[in-house]
């Protein structure tokens, strides 16, 4: 069924089993009142009005290929009734399944729904998959987690993540924008007060869980992969955070699992920068078809692992297209190790004669950190990790001889090591770096753990003085190494602002034979061509009202010995051209610290939200802080809600919340 013509329902009501009804858009093919056709659906808080590019440079292809889309608002976003409970909630899954079945009952369905989704979408296609509706019998999710805990933007291996704090702030605005007057009627007013009212306290609840509890159990799919019995195709860039997530899923569960790894940012492949880009409309097409209505096209046989090695991709400010090539692996296996340790002279080395003797002591500035680039990275360029040199001064360095072959790593490398703390509490970070012939130093992958975290989802303090064996995994890395490079690997007790430090500046102590780094060799594979998106321009569905700007920067108060860090962006604003709503926002995020003091670490998130059309403007203006001392976590945040410029709303609540190992 190709190349058919298809009708959009604006705003379509699905009504749940407790009242509340969910507003849905829905791209229905032509005909399919008489010739049922499969469903896919994405269920996500971030609203289907304003519309936007992502829905439409899929929905429409989709109908057109006779498959019907939906993008639902979930309980208490966009133009749906009710309010949200929280991220990923029981309540936000059973409506989700609820949906589902609500889709498979229509008259223009064949029976058949698939969901995808990228981000908060993409979570909850997987623990949606997870609990088997019935009709669900395949999925897409691009940029997600398995493991809520330590590969999201809450934590990582214990370690307390900037990101949180920001997605929290982020996440009191999104939710505070008001429901569009135009589609609920006179509704909208008391919708939107009942959403001002009932909003989570995001930040609370989130530091609330501070270990891997049941709170972030809920939604892990890792905890029992074998829950995940549909295909699913798992999709994820090298330069977001979420790079590891197709290679434990294909691992968790070989049988249903398909992974694509290209060189994105936190984007839909077929949008994403750098490029190239893949042709993500083409192969949906091909997985919903075979799936969805049994079409023998060849979709079941794609290899299992297909990704792209960056080769030469040296740090730059922004970057068009990333270089490197494509392979796969049809079947994918637990690569090859390349073990190095450090020789006599401290280089790394595999199979050194003599090893290292001694110890080394390490102790970061605390804004050690700052050529990280950001751990959820959305703009191409502003937030990719700059040269590694920057924060080499306050790192332990460790480096091999020059190459003389190339090593190429598809993987999760790890390190091994015994160390000791002069402290109860303390962090590590490890970066494997690629330095080029000139200098040059590219991040290749890195790792973070909280050392109380050093065992197991309990943590415990360290003891002062008493050696521990830790293992730190680094993230998931498809990368070229050259010959004539060297190896680098780095070692600091700060990676700020990306990582939160403990109440303690900890001095490490670490054991130079102990010292083991491996690296996952690529190994037995194909190069493969994956076909790049035409170069199509879709018909305009908004209009420029101005631009906006940008910006990143770092200052150091010489002064009082601080660092700051800031990232704006303001000023941009757009209007629909068909139903003429006006929208936008400005975001900025501070955080500072001083070089020798972890309870001098703030941070404040401000943000502020526009929808309006002529006679109707709403507008929230949101700010978060945080700060901390020895024992405690200290948030607040504040919100004021206008309506044509008369404040109708505004709330102000603080917490102090007990570290808990942290």
């Amino acid at each position: 069924m190709t190349n058919q013509t298809f009708t959009v329902i604006e705003n379509e009501w699905i009504s749940l089993k407790d009242g509340v009804r969910l507003a849905a858009r829905i791209w229905l093919p032509d005909g399919s009142e008489k010739a049922p056709v499969p469903a896919v659906l994405e269920f996500h808080p971030y609203r289907k009005r304003p519309e936007n590019l992502r829905d439409e440079s899929s929905f429409p292809a989709f109908a057109v290929a006779g498959i019907a889309g939906l993008h639902v608002d979930i309980r208490g976003s966009g133009e749906s009734e009710g309010a949200i409970d929280g991220e990923y909630t029981s309540l936000e899954l059973a409506d989700a399944a609820e949906v589902i079945a609500w889709i498979a009952a229509q008259s223009w369905c064949n029976g058949n729904v698939g969901m995808m989704g990228l981000s908060w979408s993409g979570f909850n296609t997987l623990q949606v998959a997870a609990m088997k509706p019935p009709a669900l019998k395949a999925v897409i999710s691009v940029a997600s987690t398995v493991d809520r805990y330590n590969d999201d933007i809450h934590y990582k291996n214990g370690v307390h993540l900037s990101d949180q704090f920001s997605w929290a702030a982020t996440m009191l605005s999104i939710m505070a924008r008001a429901p569009d007057p135009s589609l609920v009627g006179d509704r909208w007013r008391a919708m939107w007060l009942e959403r001002l009212e009932s909003e989570p306290f995001f930040i609370r609840d989130w530091l609330s869980h501070q270990r891997r509890d049941e709170f972030w159990k809920h939604g892990s799919i890792c905890e029992n992969f074998a829950e995940l019995s549909v295909p699913a195709l798992v999709i994820a860039g090298w330069y977001d955070g979420y790079r590891n997530t197709p290679f434990k899923a294909v691992e968790g569960n070989p049988l249903k699992v398909k992974a694509l790894v290209g060189p994105w940012v936190h984007e839909w492949p077929h949008l994403a920068n750098p490029k190239p880009r893949a042709d993500f409309v083409t192969e949906a097409i091909d997985w919903w078809n075979h799936w969805l209505r049994d079409e023998p096209n060849g979709a079941s046989d794609i290899s299992q692992v297909r990704a792209f090695i960056l080769d030469g991709a040296r740090p730059m400010v922004k970057f068009e297209r990333a270089p490197g090539y494509w392979i796969a692996k049809k079947k994918w296996h637990a690569p090859e190790m390349c073990d190095l340790s450090l020789d006599a002279s401290c280089k790394l080395a595999a199979d050194p004669s003599q090893t290292a003797i001694g110890r080394r002591l390490l102790r970061s500035p605390l804004d050690t950190g700052t050529a990280a680039g950001h751990w959820y990275v959305t703009s191409s360029g502003l937030e990719f990790p700059g040269d590694q040199r920057i924060d080499d001064g306050g790192s332990l360095i460790f480096e091999s001889d020059v190459l003389k072959q190339e090593m190429v790593l598809l993987g999760t490398p790890r390190l091994q090591l015994v160390l000791f703390s002069d402290s109860p509490l303390a962090n590590i970070a490890v970066r494997l770096i690629d330095v080029y012939p000139d200098g040059t130093e590219a991040r290749v992958s890195f790792g973070l753990l909280n050392l109380a975290h050093r065992n197991s989802d309990a943590p415990t303090l360290l003891t002062p003085g008493h050696d521990e064996r830790v293992t730190v995994s680094l993230d998931a890395c498809g990368y070229r190494i050259a010959p004539g490079h060297k190896v680098r690997v780095a070692l600091s007790t700060a990676y700020w602002p990306m990582m939160l430090p403990p109440p303690y500046d900890a001095t490490l102590s670490v054991e130079l034979p102990s010292f083991k780094l491996s690296l996952p060799l690529l190994g037995k594979h194909e190069r493969i061509d994956i076909p790049e998106p035409a170069p199509v321009k879709p018909a305009p569905i908004s209009e420029t009202i101005a631009a906006g700007e940008s910006r990143r920067w770092m200052e150091r108060d010489l002064d009082n010995g601080l660092t700051h860090y800031s990232k704006v962006s303001k000023g941009a604003r757009s209007r629909s051209l068909d139903h003429k709503l006006v929208y936008g926002g400005d975001f900025e995020d501070r955080w500072t610290i001083g070089t020798s003091d972890p309870l001098s670490l703030t941070g404040e998130c401000r943000r502020t939200s526009i929808l309006s059309r002529e006679g109707w403007e709403t507008e929230t203006n949101c700010a978060s802080r945080l700060s901390c001392t020895k024992t405690e976590w200290i948030i607040s945040e504040e919100i004021e809600a206008f309506h044509n410029g008369v404040r109708v709303f505004s709330r102000i609540r603080s917490e102090r919340i007990p570290r808990d190992l942290m």
